[in-house]
């Protein structure tokens, strides 16, 4: 699989040969996360942090907040490790501090231990000194107690010449059930396929920017088909991965898909086509995945219009999830001319809700069955869904919020707050 890479200095997202000669300047790194995020987790790199010359800490936060990243550079201490796990990286990269010890410290499947190899030897020091050690040696050293291993090939890095598959086989057979990831040099889709069939996941930067390879031939290299006409099964799905419907892919598809961020299929009667251009039900694009065998492919989208399926209904199958159902009316009563119905009056008068927010708190708190307690967490959804929508909240966004969450490590005490009436003042 690829892993994107955006290496990060004084905020801006550059391309580095060698670790030290300034290739590029790709400026905003926000654009490129939207972009690069299509194809999953994407690696943010600190090369201030990493260099001791300052940090980029609030922007690779921000970054974080926004899609699944993996934050490496500086990383050299539990206080510097927790606060990543606990901001929202989905995993964090050690190098130089990648001792024991400090591993043991942390949870062991979300740590990726970076190693710097200059012809196989360890480099340290921003890829300056040698260390007589051998990368071999090193990950069979720390390959029980972390969940995989960042190599970059360093007199490959930036220079777009190849990598090291030979190399590359031996490190993942070393590895053990650690996962690898390889830089360096990656410079074609073939690359990526490759490395992906021998157990390791590609790590691109230059490439990338350079269009030397593009994103959707990146994501789509693994991918097989045993079919006469080369397509491949799309399951589409909303962002909380509900199944919308089942559709088909080309290769062509997928890079009009990934260059528009659009829903854009291949149909086996009309060819090429984009959801929504004549219905009004269009899809943005947000995730593409490939599945365990690589012979199939999952579209997460955000679905606008009357849903997924022809017939104006949310899925191919049903009308959707009673709780999207909900949070639809809500959002059509936000929008409809303002009538006598109990959402609206809701909507229209902000401390009733207030008020029917904590009466239906407490009394799902007194629930005394689970009959009761399932009827006043629906009351309380209810209100909830109200309040949600009405800020411009989805349900996604809480469970993202909630998986964001998930992933902290450091616990909090959790005292409750004093409610002090129903008019707002606490």
């Amino acid at each position: 699989m690829i892993i994107p890479s955006i290496d990060l200095i004084a905020g801006r997202a550059m391309q580095l040969v060698g670790g030290r000669e300034q290739a590029l300047d790709a400026g905003d790194p926000f654009p490129w996360l939207e972009r690069f995020a299509l194809a999953g987790e994407v690696a943010l790199v600190d090369l201030d942090a990493a260099r001791g010359v300052g940090d980029n800490s609030s922007v690779i936060a921000r970054l974080c907040a926004t899609s699944p990243c993996r934050v490496g550079g500086g990383i050299r201490d539990l206080e510097r490790a927790r606060f990543w796990l606990d901001t929202g990286a989905e995993r964090i990269v050690i190098g130089t501090a990648a001792e024991p010890a400090f591993l043991r410290a942390l949870p062991r499947e979300r740590v990726v231990v970076a190693l710097d190899a200059v012809n196989g030897e360890v480099v340290v020091d921003g890829w300056r000194r040698h260390t007589g050690r051998r990368v071999l040696e090193r990950i069979v050293e720390l390959r029980d107690i972390v969940g995989a291993f960042l190599v970059t090939f360093v007199e490959r890095e930036g220079r777009l010449g190849g990598t090291d598959m030979a190399f590359a086989k031996e490190i993942v057979a070393a590895a053990g059930s650690a996962r690898v990831t390889i830089a360096g040099g990656i410079t074609t889709p073939d690359e990526i396929a490759e490395l992906d069939r021998m157990g390791a996941d590609a790590q691109v930067g230059m490439a990338l920017y350079t269009d030397r390879i593009l994103l959707a031939d990146a994501i789509a290299a693994p991918l097989t088909s045993d079919r006469t006409d080369g397509l491949f099964p799309t399951v589409v799905a909303d962002e909380r991965g509900v199944a919308l419907g089942l559709a088909w892919s080309s290769p062509e598809s997928l890079r009009q898909a990934v260059a528009t961020r659009r829903g854009t299929y291949h149909s086996r009667r009309r060819g090429i086509w984009t959801k929504g251009e004549t219905s009004g039900a269009t899809q943005v694009l947000l995730r593409v995945a490939l599945d365990c065998d690589r012979d199939a492919l999952r579209f997460t989208v955000r679905q606008h219009g009357a849903g997924f399926c022809h017939r104006a209904q949310a899925t191919c199958w049903d009308s959707g999830s009673p709780l999207d159902a909900l949070a639809g009316t809500v959002r059509a009563r936000l929008d409809a001319p303002a009538d006598d119905s109990y959402t609206n009056r809701l909507l229209a008068d902000p401390a009733l809700l207030e008020a029917k927010l904590v009466e239906e708190a407490v009394e799902l708190a007194r629930a005394s069955s689970a009959d009761e307690a399932v009827r006043e967490t629906a009351d309380l959804w209810y209100f909830a869904l109200v309040r949600l929508v009405q800020a411009g909240g989805r349900i996604a966004d809480v469970e993202r919020e909630l998986g964001r969450r998930a992933l902290r490590i450091s616990r909090r005490p959790g005292a409750a707050k004093s409610w002090l009436g129903t008019s707002g003042t606490r």
